[in-house]
C-alpha cells in the first residue's frame, strides 16, 4: 500500500517537476551574467510576488463577497457612495504600495545609470541592419569593426534546416574581458536601435544625433546574444548582438592580434585563433 502512495505520489510530481523547470528556463529571464542582471531578476520576482499577492488578495475579497453575500441568500446591495472611508483606503493603500517599490526599485535604477570608472568604453552604433564597434578607451583603444549577421539566406527561407544559432550569429562577436566595467556608448546612424543583452541587464536606445551610454561587467566567461529592440525597419529581426566574455589574458592576446592586422591594413577579425566557441547563452 505505501508502494502504491509513493508511486502514485512521484507520478504527480513528475509532470508539476516538469511544468516549474519549463516556467523556470523557458519562460523566464535570462540567467543573469552580471551583478546588474542579477539585481534586476531578483527585483523582477519580488515584483511579481507583490503583484500576485494583490492579485489573490483584490479577487479573493471579490470572488467570497460575491458569493457569501448574493441576493439568493436575501442580502441586499450597501451603498458606498461618497464614503470618507473607502475613498480615503483605496487612496492610500495603492500610494504606500508604489511608494515602497519606488523606495525599493531605486539604488537599482541609479546603479544603472552609473557609467563612471569605467575600465573599457566602446560605442556601438547602429545601422539597417549592423552594429559598428569602436574601442575609445582602455585596453582595445583605436579596434573598430562590423558585426553582421551570418546566418544563411536560405535559413531564413525555410529553404535550410535552422541551426542551434539562428538568427544570433555574427562575422565579429564583440570581445571584452571578464570582471571588467564596460561602458558602452550607443548611438545610431540612420534610425533608432537599441543594443540590448539580457544576461547582462542591459538596453539602451541607439539614437540618430543622439549619444546615450549604459554598462556591464559580465561575471563568467562565455558567449552572450542580445537583439536589436527597436523596430528599426524591414531587417529588424536580423540585427543579433553577440558578445564574447573571455579571460583579461586572451582578451590582451585578442587585442595585439587586431591591432597587429590594423597595422597591417587588414580588416578586423575578432574570431579567437583557436578554440571552440563557448555555448551562447
Amino acid at each position: 500500500m505505501k508502494k502504491l502512495i509513493a508511486s502514485s505520489l512521484l507520478a504527480l510530481a513528475m509532470p508539476i517537476a516538469a511544468f516549474a523547470n519549463d516556467m523556470t528556463t523557458k519562460y523566464n529571464l535570462r540567467v543573469p551574467a552580471s551583478g546588474m542582471a542579477e539585481s534586476l531578476y531578483t527585483m523582477h520576482t519580488v515584483l511579481m510576488i507583490i503583484c500576485l499577492v494583490i492579485f489573490v488578495a483584490v479577487f479573493g475579497v471579490m470572488f467570497y463577497s460575491i458569493y457569501a453575500h448574493r441576493k439568493s441568500k436575501g442580502h441586499q446591495a450597501v451603498d458606498f457612495h461618497e464614503s470618507t472611508s473607502i475613498e480615503i483606503a483605496w487612496t492610500v493603500i495603492p500610494f504606500l504600495i508604489v511608494v515602497g517599490i519606488g523606495i525599493y526599485a531605486t539604488p537599482t535604477l541609479m546603479a544603472q545609470k552609473d557609467t563612471t570608472n569605467a575600465d573599457i568604453t566602446i560605442k556601438a552604433t547602429g545601422h539597417q541592419w549592423k552594429w559598428g564597434y569602436d574601442y575609445l578607451k582602455g585596453e582595445g583603444t583605436g579596434i573598430a569593426f562590423y558585426s553582421t549577421l551570418t546566418t544563411p539566406y536560405e535559413q531564413r527561407v525555410n529553404q535550410q534546416p535552422k541551426t542551434l544559432n539562428y538568427l544570433s550569429e555574427v562575422d565579429n562577436p564583440l570581445v571584452v574581458p571578464v570582471g571588467k566595467k564596460i561602458r558602452v556608448v550607443t548611438t545610431a546612424n540612420d534610425v533608432i536601435h537599441a543594443w540590448m543583452v539580457p544576461a547582462f541587464g542591459v538596453k539602451q536606445d541607439a539614437i540618430p544625433g543622439f549619444v546615450r551610454d549604459t554598462w556591464f561587467k559580465a561575471e563568467r566567461v562565455g558567449t552572450y546574444n542580445g537583439h536589436c529592440a527597436e523596430l528599426c525597419g524591414k531587417d529588424h529581426a536580423f540585427m543579433p548582438i553577440v558578445v564574447r566574455v573571455v579571460t583579461p589574458e586572451e582578451y590582451t592576446v585578442w587585442v595585439a592580434e587586431q591591432q597587429k592586422k590594423a597595422a597591417q591594413g587588414q580588416p578586423a577579425a575578432v574570431a579567437m585563433a583557436s578554440g571552440s566557441a563557448p555555448a551562447r547563452q
